[in-house]
This record gives C-alpha cells, sequence and structure tokens, in this order.
C-alpha cells in the first residue's frame, strides 16, 4: 500500500512539472519566478514523500529470512 502511494505521490510531482513547463509556455506571466519557486517547492515535497514510501514499501514487501543452522 505505501509502495502505491509513494507511486502516485512522485507521478503528482511529475504532473505539477509538467504544468509549470507548459502553462509558462503559453502564458506570459510577469511573476514566473514566484509561479516556478512555488511550483519547485511543492514538487520537492511530493518527490521526496513518494521517494519515502515506495522504499519503505519495498521494505515491508519484502520477507525477512531467518538463518537456519545446521546441527552436526
Amino acid at each position: 500500500m505505501r509502495k502505491e502511494l509513494g507511486k502516485w505521490l512522485m507521478d503528482i510531482a511529475k504532473y505539477i512539472a509538467t504544468t509549470v513547463i507548459l502553462a509558462a509556455f503559453f502564458k506570459g506571466d510577469r511573476n514566473i519566478v514566484w509561479s516556478n519557486l512555488l511550483a519547485t517547492v511543492f514538487m520537492t515535497i511530493f518527490l521526496v514523500s513518494g521517494t519515502f514510501f515506495v522504499r519503505s514499501g519495498e521494505k515491508e514487501a519484502k520477507p525477512k529470512r531467518s538463518k537456519k543452522r545446521k546441527s552436526s
């Protein structure tokens, strides 16, 4: 579940980046610096949290192996 949430958050980060690039291309905004800065902050938050959830989801999915001792 966490891995899927992480993938979703990373997709949101990609959508934010795409939206900002397309908006800057089509709209001649004077405050483009503030828009880019705000988008970068949110994109970074979503990307970092998405990566965290993907890694924690992978750790949950891996079964822990117990070491079996051979008896002599």
